[in-house]
C-alpha cells in the first residue's frame, strides 16, 4: 500500500479491553486508527480527522452515540462519513434511532467477532468507492481449517476477571457448542480445575488476589489436574513473560490484543485435537 493511501477510522469506545483489541487487529491489518473513550472526545476527534469510517459505542460518557450520530448527521461534511455502530445492546428501537441518523450498519459486542467488524467495513467502503489495499486483505481472509473436534463432548474452564472479555469468550465458545464453565480469580480456578473436569482451561494471568503465573505453577504440580492443557491468555506479551509461561506448563500463550475470540476458539480446538 502507497504512503498517504491508508483508510483513516476513527473508534469510539469506552469499553478498554475491546478498544484495544479492535485497533491492535485494525491497525495490524494496515488501517490508520484513531481512538477517543467518550462521545465528546470521538465528535472532536471525527471533526478533525474527517476519517473515511467510524466505529461508534452507543453507551458511552459526556456524550453517548445516538447524540454524536445526531450532531454528525446535522453537519453537511459529517453527514457523508459511514458510521458502524458497535453496541451492548441490540434492541430494534435502537437500531432504528441509529439508522434514521445515518448509522450504516449495526453490531451486537456480545455477538460479533473483530473479523466481522473488518468484513463490514470493507464491504461498506466498497459502497464509497475508498476501498484500498487494507480493506480488501481484511475482509477476504484465507479460511484455516479448523481441527476437528466435537465441541459437546468438551469442558473449557475461562478463568478471567474482566466481566466484558469474560461475557465475549464464553459467549463465542458457547456459541460453538462448548461447555463453558467461569472462574474469576485464582482460588476459584483451583478448585473448579479439580472438581469439575474441564478438558482445557483459558487462564488470564493477572487476577484479584492471585499470580496467574502461581496459578499456572500449582496447576502444573498437582497430579490430578496437571494434565489439563493450559492456555495463557494474557495482556502480558514481553518475551520474558511468554517464556516464562511456557516454562510453567502452559501449552501455549496468547496476547489478548493480538487474537481475535475466533482466533482463540481456533487454538481451543487445535490444542484439544492433538491433546484427546
Amino acid at each position: 500500500m502507497q504512503e498517504g493511501k491508508k483508510i483513516k477510522v476513527v473508534l469510539v469506545e469506552d469499553e478498554e479491553v475491546l478498544l484495544d483489541v479492535l485497533e491492535s487487529k485494525l491497525k495490524k491489518e494496515g488501517y490508520e486508527v484513531f481512538s477517543a473513550k467518550d462521545g465528546q472526545a470521538g465528535l472532536d476527534l471525527i471533526r478533525a480527522v474527517q476519517p473515511d469510517l467510524v466505529l461508534l459505542d452507543i453507551i458511552m460518557p459526556r456524550m453517548d452515540g445516538l447524540e454524536v450520530l445526531t450532531h454528525m448527521h446535522n453537519d453537511p461534511v459529517l453527514s457523508r462519513i459511514p458510521v458502524i455502530i458497535i453496541s451492548n445492546s441490540g434492541q430494534a428501537v435502537e437500531i432504528e434511532k441509529a439508522a434514521a441518523l445515518g448509522a450504516r450498519d449495526y453490531l451486537v459486542k456480545a455477538e460479533f467477532d473483530p473479523q466481522e467488524v473488518l468484513d463490514k467495513m470493507s464491504a461498506l467502503l466498497k459502497t464509497t468507492g475508498k476501498e484500498t489495499d487494507a480493506a480488501v486483505a481484511s475482509a477476504a481472509p484465507e479460511k484455516k481449517e479448523t481441527a476437528a473436534v466435537n465441541p459437546a463432548d468438551f469442558r473449557v474452564l475461562l478463568v478471567e476477571d474482566d466481566s466484558f472479555l469474560r461475557d465475549l469468550i464464553s459467549q463465542k465458545l458457547k456459541k460453538e457448542g462448548f461447555i463453558v464453565i467461569e472462574a474469576v480469580d485464582g482460588e476459584e480456578s483451583l478448585k473448579k480445575a479439580a472438581t469439575e473436569n474441564p478438558h482445557i482451561i483459558l487462564l488470564d494471568l493477572i487476577l484479584p488476589g492471585a499470580d496467574g503465573f502461581d496459578i499456572l505453577k500449582k496447576l502444573k504440580e498437582d497430579p490430578s489436574v496437571s494434565k489439563i492443557p493450559v492456555i495463557v491468555l494474557s495482556n502480558l506479551g514481553q518475551k520474558e513473560d511468554v517464556e516464562k509461561g511456557i516454562r510453567l506448563g502452559a501449552t501455549d500463550y496468547l496476547v489478548k490484543a493480538h487474537n481475535t475470540p475466533g482466533e482463540i476458539i481456533d487454538k481451543v480446538r487445535e490444542i484439544l485435537a492433538k491433546s484427546y
